[in-house]
């Protein structure tokens, strides 16, 4: 142990560690390695991607390093109910991408991103708009996952924050540059198996460590009454509503997610979902359970950084074999979804920058093979770099999915309704980003007819977002009812009351406005668009046969 607390291996003992599991992890790749490597194959695998290997994938990518530490914080902070919001919600991000999901293959069956799809319905302002987020959450994720692997690396040896960056970004990107999407879904399978075996072992060690669960629930009686609350509205109001709200967000505007749902197997999107869905949150839930733990034996994080939470419970109840057991759990899991962040980046501009603004749909598939690798590199020196800057992980969070609220509705109309038109789109999230801005960072002052607006817009947000989750359930009857209701229960219990949640409101603001612009222009314009042509815009850039990842297990009927 050092006086900080935490047991801290060698030098090289961590060394060795990340040499195993990268090392291995590259191994695992040159099994896929292919003479004939095509485009299609780098950026989505062929659409061959079978069941198990897709919610493998689906599940290790959205078990983050965020996952850990946010879901940590959020026990620690808002206790018994902290896990459920963080994992709940968190595995909604994944369910309610897949009856939108359906509609985005049936449009664009050959399609590598949505921002292809988008393109083909609007042309090129629109896929830039959606293709400039996607970057921006990526490079954003990119970041956090390295950030996350330099302050494992520094606390648990003597080695520095810059080593383990530096380290974790040169491992990740020597096992995606070759194979690209195909070698990210392959490690994601081994890496998800490692993932439950260590999660399933350091959980219940914590606990019994602790004393076991007697001694937690006597440790409860000290938590404050929001934090014994199942259904604190401190939690509600602080973390759980922004985090509902941001996800259809997520849903629509990650790369990661769309990339998967273009390379699975047609047959089997709803599945492979819903199974991921639950993965993700019984992984996740248990994680954030350790910050509850936490809480409940009284531990104090070391220089108040809650990101030393989880480091510092393991170091201090567990033995040195489940220290380094762990070290691999949080290192394979930023890993999955930094290795996925490369694979969205290079397919967006493989397919978005280059195939269909530069190229004009008549690209060289050698050169975007080059374009690819080449993003990959400089995604992840950009990675690094701003790694460095160590800002505050849930604040990015938060503020991405929000700018991505901006997206939802124009994007899901557009794949619905034939009078959306471009200027509809790029106004709609051009306006709404504003308005976000000036909510979120209190650009003017939340107080008369001016926080009354901002509260009418965030409740037609409100609306936005329960009618589009339950349209793509439902349908339209069912959307537009519940639409209604939510729109005049939030106008109910919201006026004089959001504008107090900065971050809820801003949310909300975004889908409202973005919503209501978007419908205004595309009334006024007797244009219709023919979804057919869709299909027949976006096609594969090249005929050349990967070998296919869905055999055995992968292809379970």
């Amino acid at each position: 142990m050092t006086d900080t607390g935490f047991y801290q291996f060698s030098p090289l003992t961590i060394l060795l560690l990340l040499a195993a599991f990268y090392g291995g992890t590259y191994l695992l790749t040159l099994l896929i390695k292919s003479d004939r490597q095509g485009t299609d194959a780098f950026m989505v695998a062929n659409h061959r991607v079978g069941f198990g290997m897709g919610a493998a994938s689906m599940t290790a990518t959205w078990i983050w390093a965020a996952s850990f530490y946010a879901a940590a914080t959020s026990g620690y902070t808002y206790g018994l109910s902290g896990p459920l919001h963080y994992g709940l919600w968190g595995a909604l991000m994944i369910l309610f991408i897949y009856p939108f999901g359906q509609r985005f293959r049936k449009l664009a069956p050959n399609g590598h991103t949505l921002g292809e799809l988008i393109h083909a319905r609007h042309g090129a302002s629109s896929q830039l708009i959606l293709a400039f987020s996607n970057v921006l959450g990526s490079l954003i994720s990119l970041m956090v996952n390295f950030t996350a692997a330099g302050a494992l690396v520094s606390v648990l040896s003597p080695l520095s924050f810059q080593t383990g960056v530096i380290i974790a970004g040169i491992g990740v990107l020597s096992y995606t540059l070759t194979s690209g999407f195909r070698a990210s879904v392959f490690t994601d399978f081994a890496q998800l198996v490692a993932l439950m075996a260590i999660a399933v072992v350091i959980i219940p060690a914590v606990l019994f460590a602790m004393g076991g669960p007697g001694t937690i629930m006597d440790g409860m009686s000290t938590l404050t009454a929001e934090q014994q609350n199942l259904f604190s509205m401190d939690a509600i109001l602080n973390q759980g509503a922004p985090y509902f709200v941001a996800v259809l967000a997520y849903a629509i505007g990650n790369q990661t997610i769309s990339q998967r749902l273009f390379a699975v197997n047609e047959k089997h999107i709803k599945r492979t979902f819903v199974t991921a869905t639950v993965g993700y949150a019984a992984i996740v839930i248990g994680l954030g359970m350790i910050g509850l733990m936490a809480v409940s034996a009284g531990i104090e994080p070391v220089n108040g950084d809650m990101n030393n939470l989880i480091p510092q419970v393991v170091s201090t109840y567990l033995p040195p074999v489940f220290i380094a057991l762990f070290f691999i759990l949080v290192i394979g899991s930023l890993s999955s979804t930094a290795d996925s962040d490369l694979s969205a980046l290079s397919a967006i501009v493989m397919a978005d920058v280059y195939g269909k603004n530069i190229a004009k749909d008549n690209a060289d598939p050698k050169k975007m093979l080059l374009i690819g690798r080449v993003t990959m590199i400089v995604a992840t020196v950009c990675g690094l770099v701003f790694a460095s800057f160590a800002l505050d992980i849930l604040v990015m969070l938060v503020f991405v999915g929000a700018l991505w609220g901006a997206i939802v509705f124009p994007v899901i109309a557009s794949c619905y309704w034939n009078r959306i038109t471009n200027a509809a789109f790029t106004w709609a999230v051009v306006v709404a980003l504003i308005m976000f801005c000036v909510a979120r960072f209190d650009l003017l002052p939340m107080q008369g007819f001016t926080a009354l607006l901002f509260e009418f817009l965030a409740a037609i947000g409100g609306g936005v977002v329960i009618g589009l989750m339950a349209f793509g359930f439902f349908g339209v009857r069912i959307g537009a009812i519940a639409g209604v209701i939510a729109f005049l229960a939030t106008a109910w219990f919201g006026f004089h009351f959001l504008r107090d949640y900065t971050v809820l409101m801003a949310s909300l603001t975004a889908y409202g406005v973005s919503t209501l612009v978007c419908v205004a222009i595309s009334l006024a314009s007797n244009q219709r668009f023919d979804f057919d042509e869709i299909g027949r815009r976006v096609n594969n850039y090249d005929d050349a046969g990967a070998p296919d990842l869905t055999k055995g297990t992968a292809t379970a009927q």
